[in-house]
């Protein structure tokens, strides 16, 4: 193989586990599994997110304990932007999160509506890639009251719903042969 199709492999190879990476966050967030947010992140790295800013570790604890509730968080990422410098890589991912929570004014429940962009310093360390520093950019924000009547109702014959970890449909399959360890 050619030295320019190796390089050109190993860029693709690198994107890939970038965007794998992006993909774990957004499920550990959602179904509150905690191992999936740590894989996003070196242990040294920062995370401002929203009125947070420090440690990703500590976020994480944050994001952990708020997701003990329960209820509904789905977050998407797509055009994903990575330029590869070496070992390091500036990453932008647009993000949508449906959040269906509690507003802490209020305490009475809400459905928020968020759009943004993060921006991330991604790091390759012993041939893994992290975040190793995240700014969360936001661009758009709605909020509304609840619906009425309660998820069973609402959800009706749609099921499985989604559920935390280890509760969720996604979890029950990877416990399945051939993917059980």
């Amino acid at each position: 193989m050619s030295p320019h199709l190796e390089s050109q492999l190993q860029a693709l190879l690198d994107r890939e586990a970038i965007r794998e990476v992006m993909y774990a966050y957004c499920r550990g967030i959602d179904r509150g599994d905690e191992a999936a947010l740590r894989s996003a992140y070196w242990e040294d790295a920062t995370d401002r997110h929203g009125a947070y800013h420090g440690s990703a570790s500590g976020f994480i604890e944050k994001a952990l304990k708020s997701r003990s509730s329960g209820l509904r968080m789905i977050h998407q990422v797509s055009n994903i932007s990575i330029v590869l410098e070496g070992r390091h890589a500036a990453v932008e991912s647009y993000f949508q999160a449906f959040q269906y929570d509690t507003d802490p004014a209020t305490g009475r429940l809400r459905e928020t509506f968020l759009c943004g962009r993060y921006a991330d310093r991604f790091e390759k360390r012993a041939g893994e890639w992290r975040v190793a520093a995240r700014t969360v950019i936001y661009d758009w924000l709605k909020e509304a009251p609840a619906p009425e009547g309660d998820e069973a109702t609402r959800f009706g014959v749609r099921a499985p719903q989604g559920q935390m970890k280890p509760d969720d449909a996604w979890y029950a399959l990877l416990a399945q042969a051939p993917f059980a360890q």
